[in-house]
């Protein structure tokens, strides 16, 4: 049996490598890792969401971006659901700088990506003061607040459940991004509900 054995990439080089490539990929340190498609549900939560921000940061000087457009945090690029940037950004551009807000929508695939690393990828990232992570099978959001020296979480779910973005000036209802998402309303079907 043979192996090979490939030198990890630098940064320098993934980006000019992926500037060549058709698919979008991420850099994890070390090389380029394939964005694989999604569900219906992670595509509805992304649409929600994003038509949320548009709607509240309407005439302000912040503004969503993503899925498409690409972060560098601490030596990784990284294409979140969505990521506010409060600065001008030039309509050629296919990396953002100082990111404020960053979202993710969990999957099973993506998991420990983003909960583990990309969490202190974010962190590591002074501009960035808030990392939300969405579920995608119930109406629920992990978020990650900048709180010097240290982070702070808390659990956003239920009933009524606001998502609270002061970085930004606005307020996310749940019930908005998660809308049509098609995610049981029957608490008779939960065990644990």
């Amino acid at each position: 049996m043979s192996a090979t054995l490939h030198k990890p990439l630098t940064l320098t080089q993934f980006l000019a490598w992926e500037e060549r490539q058709e698919l979008r990929y991420e850099f994890d340190g070390f090389q380029p890792v394939a964005m694989t498609g999604g569900t219906v549900a992670h595509d509805r939560i992304t649409f929600n969401l994003h038509k949320c921000l548009d709607a509240r940061l309407a005439g302000k000087s912040c503004r969503p971006l993503g899925p498409n457009i690409k972060i560098i945090v601490d030596g990784r690029a990284r294409y979140p659901d969505a990521v506010i940037v409060c600065h001008p950004v030039s309509p050629n551009a296919t990396v953002v700088d100082d990111p404020v807000v960053v979202f993710e929508v969990l999957s099973d695939g993506t998991a420990n990506t983003d909960l583990i690393d990309k969490n202190r990828e974010y962190r590591a990232t002074p501009s960035i003061q808030r990392y939300v992570i969405l579920e995608q099978t119930h109406a629920a959001a992990i978020v990650f607040v900048r709180a010097e020296p240290d982070w702070l979480s808390e659990i956003v779910a239920g009933d009524n459940a606001i998502l609270h973005l002061p970085e930004i000036g606005v307020d996310l209802p749940l019930d908005e991004i998660y809308a049509n998402v098609g995610l049981s309303q029957d608490r008779a079907d939960d065990p644990h509900g």
